[in-house]
């Protein structure tokens, strides 16, 4: 079976969500500026508007008008069961 193409800004989504999972973009860090994000990854900058709000959706940054976008969160683990699996005593 062939898998679907994915938008440029989902894998633009994608590539930052796993500079933050990595540490290369620590909580609290600011991410780069739209037209800067332009430059540095080659999309429109629709794509990286979009971009920017697919990660907002995920939880992992914030907006702050006239301020920036920051780190907000990790992506969290495929499979994470950590607190269903702890005995309830």
């Amino acid at each position: 079976m062939t898998e679907l193409p994915r938008y440029e800004y989902v894998k633009l989504a994608d590539a930052i969500a796993a500079d933050i999972a990595s540490g290369k973009l620590p909580q609290g860090a600011a991410l780069p500026g739209e037209r800067a994000m332009t430059g540095l990854y080659g999309v429109s900058i629709g794509t990286v508007r979009r971009a920017v709000v697919e990660l907002r959706k995920r939880g992992l940054v914030a907006t702050l008008p006239a301020k920036g976008t920051y780190v907000i969160g990790m992506p969290e683990a495929a499979g994470d069961t950590s607190e269903e699996a702890a005995p309830n005593d």
